[in-house]
């Protein structure tokens, strides 16, 4: 009964997602962006989803630089942004058909063929910041070849519909189950692998510091790159009205000091400050309703 129960619920829900998506790829740019805005208004203000490890979070952060009204704006304009990321993940088929380039734009590109004249492939880590799944649509649609390091749905069919936006824009999909063979394959066949390495990880990573508090983090992409050679760099998107410019940070280098467990905690905090530089500078673009620091308090 419990399992019949679960498929009648996971078909429900393939069945809404899969009738939103389809709606909100009919309907203009501008609009789908605005449903963002009030599905993060309704998160944030009216049912309160999170809203107060959001705000704990923010304080914490960035202790008396704002007022409460102040974090709340800014917890609100967080919500709005998180929400818009989504609508536009949905958009997919339909921003691949008006063309990525309308809406993005992309500094560092000298970056990249740094990284790209090395042949070793690379490690690429971004947060839950902005619209990150588009940042890698538009790389992968500049002729990087690119796989993404995904985790499974509970619902097989949400996953598959999830997984074929990515895939159309010619993004490869890693499974967290075979993670370390996968990356291994992909950065040995010239692959860059991008990752998102912003949330707790428990008694499982590695502490560093994290907006002035330490935090548990992978260490999966410090890892990786040791262990084959391939540059770790830094990716974010940020938004700017309509439009969005990702930028990609030069590769991050460390002095190997012969200690592997070392080195990896080097290597991790060097990416983790320079994503901390981009939540200072833009805290409205980050995912605050995690537990980021829920192993460390």
């Amino acid at each position: 009964m419990v399992t019949m129960m679960k498929k009648i619920r996971y078909e429900v829900e393939y069945v809404a997602v899969k009738s939103l998506l389809a709606i909100i790829n009919l309907i203009p740019y501008k609009l789908a962006l605005l449903t963002g805005d009030a599905i993060g208004f309704l998160g944030f203000s009216v049912f309160g989803i999170r809203r107060k490890v959001t705000l704990a979070n923010l304080k914490n952060s960035f202790g008396d630089k704002y007022t409460e009204r102040e974090y709340r704006k800014l917890g609100l304009r967080a919500y709005r942004n998180i929400a818009r990321s989504m609508v536009e993940y949905g958009l997919f088929p339909s921003l691949k058909k008006r063309g990525l380039e309308k809406f993005l734009s992309l500094k560092g590109q000298e970056n990249l063929q740094a990284i790209r004249d090395r042949g070793k492939g690379a490690v690429m880590i971004t947060g839950h910041f902005g619209s990150w799944e588009l940042m890698g649509a538009l790389i992968a649609s500049e002729g990087w070849p690119i796989d993404y390091l995904v985790g499974e749905q509970h619902n097989l069919k949400v996953n598959a519909l999830m997984n074929s936006h990515r895939t159309m824009f010619g993004i490869g999909l890693i499974e967290l189950g075979v993670a370390a063979r996968g990356v291994f394959k992909a950065v040995k066949n010239g692959r860059m692998v991008c990752m998102l390495s912003d949330q707790d990880a428990g008694s499982d990573g590695v502490i560093v510091q994290f907006l002035g508090r330490p935090a548990s983090t992978p260490k999966g992409p410090a890892a990786f790159s040791l262990k084959t050679g391939a540059p770790l760099a830094c990716g974010f998107i940020i938004r700017e009205g309509l439009k969005q410019t990702i930028i990609i940070e030069p590769p991050i280098e460390i002095e190997p000091s012969g200690d592997k467990d070392e080195d990896i905690k080097k290597l991790t905090q060097a990416y983790t400050t320079t994503l901390e530089k981009y939540v200072r500078q833009y805290p409205d673009h980050w995912f605050w309703p995690h537990r980021r620091w829920k192993s460390t308090a």
